[in-house]
């Protein structure tokens, strides 16, 4: 073939049909033209890519397939359900997000764009996870992975030997060698601190090309246990497997990619039989892989002082967010395990003295247990809020138990081909820590005496007031005084206390919500899985896949790494 007559040739590609069989379509032309045309064979291999979301990224309807967790976007962000939320009382909340009383909901917006129809993107998942965060990166997942067919055009992968000039209005068709090593646009040298990037190489490339990579997405109902997530995400990826394995088109394996909480479910579902063989490896992003102090932090103050937007829907008091994590085994995951350290609760006097330091050993029994102590996971009666329904403290304590068990079979297990990247660098944006400061509060209009320090963190919840935000009371009372200035004498409402507590705020490197501490760790714990981990300055979060070039481009790098190891026989 002279491609440099190529303007004289009609070129149709073959795309497998319904029934995987290879197809084309064209118009019918007058007779008197000659021009050959090429049929271009896509690739006859499939390598499904899932995404498993993070905690709250699915969406949720009740029993009766009613929405009540729908994340469709408004200019970018989840405007109406932040509405809706925000309206939302302890008791409400508790009744609405119950693991038992919600499901999937598979019917959220899904793009309209010509890379597909929407029943396309519907029987892909998207409908079932946020579209606020998540659907601009799966849009440039897709066509970053299926565009373009020749790996020597792939603009994101360059060879000093492939660069050639090719004038105004020509196409020129080249053939990528084997045995060259890749530089790729955006990606670091450092993954992290002393580990190199293994570059890509012309082989994988080459091996990627085979293949063509569809990407889903898997809703989960995120109240629940993630080990009941991981065994539904089991039965979506041989669904999909099958789908894709038809015809002409052959499937044996799919790549995951998780954000945050996904994670969980990713690593507990590559754990289940036969699954490691299903899975060619997983890309996990910001994900609290021993946990998030956070957690802790919310149950006991809100959100309102750490992200006040985010604290109108998740829960802008202690009680809001306690409402709905103590039902909820799959929130309670979230908490630091036993592999997340020791030590991180603790209480500093006035002078900044630490008086305690917890856990020693335990964090189940130690804090997430203790029914009594004011610095225990849960005050018992915000499990009994007004106008929900309330569930006992033996209820809780199942979910715990569910909770540490999970964490316990998921110690230091993960995928054989396992990529990550984490939240890092010298800015302090997130809780490694959660240190609560005693000081001296406004002095009560009758005294009386000031039980000494050494008495605080043995004292009992109902030693202590709080109506959930940031801000324990000991001793004192809401009092009204009258406050001069030069326009008028204001009346105010005040909490007087002989003491009052406070809880700290952002002690280290992290996304905002998981520590680097936690971020890190799956290369400690399993160096021998962790193919490569990236340490990532600057990334929030909730945004992480969607607003963070070098993340995405991160994932990237990863996938085609798996690519290349994917079973195509």
């Amino acid at each position: 073939m002279d491609y440099s007559d190529w303007s004289k040739q009609r070129s149709k590609e073959l795309y497998p049909g319904q029934n995987g069989r290879l197809q084309a379509e064209w118009t019918l032309t007058d007779t008197k033209l000659l021009d050959s045309v090429i049929l271009s064979t896509p690739p006859l291999n499939a390598i499904p890519i899932i995404f498993v979301p993070g905690i709250m990224g699915s969406n949720l309807c009740d029993l009766g397939n009613r929405p009540v967790w729908l994340l469709n976007s408004v200019k970018g962000v989840p405007l109406r359900l932040a509405v809706e939320w925000a309206k939302r009382s302890a008791g409400e909340r508790q009744e609405i997000l119950h693991p038992e009383r919600t499901k999937v909901y598979p019917g959220g917006a899904v793009p309209k764009n010509s890379m597909g129809s929407e029943q396309h993107f519907q029987r892909r998942g998207w409908g079932e996870v946020s579209e606020a965060s998540y659907h601009k990166f799966l849009l440039w997942l897709e066509k970053k992975m299926n565009w373009e067919r020749n790996p020597a055009n792939w603009e994101d992968f360059s060879h000093s030997s492939i660069t050639e000039s090719i004038g105004v209005g020509e196409r020129m068709v080249r053939k990528l060698p084997l045995g060259l090593v890749m530089k790729m646009s955006g990606l670091p040298e450092i993954a992290e601190t002393g580990h190199a990037v293994d570059p890509v190489t012309s082989d994988e490339l080459l091996k990627r090309s085979k293949s063509s990579f569809p990407v889903y997405a898997f809703g989960y109902n995120w109240l629940a246990s993630n080990q009941d997530a991981a065994g539904a995400l089991k039965t979506r990826i041989e669904k999909i497997i099958t789908e894709n394995n038809v015809g002409a088109i052959k499937c044996k394996q799919v790549i995951l990619v998780s954000h945050s909480m996904g994670g969980l479910v990713a690593r507990a579902c590559s754990q289940l039989p036969e699954m490691d063989k299903k899975i060619v490896g997983i890309v996990h992003g910001v994900m609290p892989a021993t946990g998030a102090a956070v957690a802790y932090r919310r149950c006991k103050v809100g959100m309102r002082d750490e992200d006040f937007g985010a604290g109108l829907v998740i829960g802008s008091n202690g009680r809001e967010v306690t409402a709905v994590f103590a039902q909820s085994p799959g929130a309670l995951q979230l908490l630091p395990s036993e592999d997340y350290g020791v030590k991180w609760m603790q209480v500093a006097d006035p002078r900044g003295k630490i008086i305690v330091s917890l856990p020693e050993i335990d964090p189940y029994k130690e804090i997430y247990l203790e029914r009594r102590k004011w610095w225990g996971l849960i005050r018992e009666e915000w499990l009994s809020p007004e106008g929900g329904m309330p569930i006992q403290w033996r209820d809780f304590v199942v979910n715990i138990r569910i909770a540490q068990e999970f964490h316990r079979a998921l110690k230091g297990k993960y995928h054989k081909r396992t990529y990550v990247f984490y939240g890092g660098g010298p800015a302090k944006k997130s809780f490694s820590k959660i240190l609560w400061r005693i000081a001296k509060g406004i002095a009560p209009t009758e005294p009386g005496t000031a039980p000494p320090i050494a008495s605080i963190p043995s004292m009992a919840n109902g030693d202590l007031r709080t109506d959930g935000s940031n801000g324990l009371f000991v001793g004192g009372r809401t009092e009204t005084r009258a406050v001069n200035n030069v326009a008028a004498t204001t009346v105010v409402s005040i909490e007087t206390s002989h003491w009052v507590l406070h809880c700290g705020g952002h002690d280290s490197s992290g996304d905002g919500t998981v520590p680097s501490s936690s971020g890190q760790s799956p290369r400690k714990n399993n160096k021998l899985n962790i193919l490569q981990q990236f340490e990532l300055d600057a990334i929030q979060h909730e945004p992480a896949y969607r607003d963070y070039p070098l993340a995405q481009q991160v994932t990237y790098y990863a996938i085609t790494k798996l690519a290349a190891n994917a079973d195509l026989k």
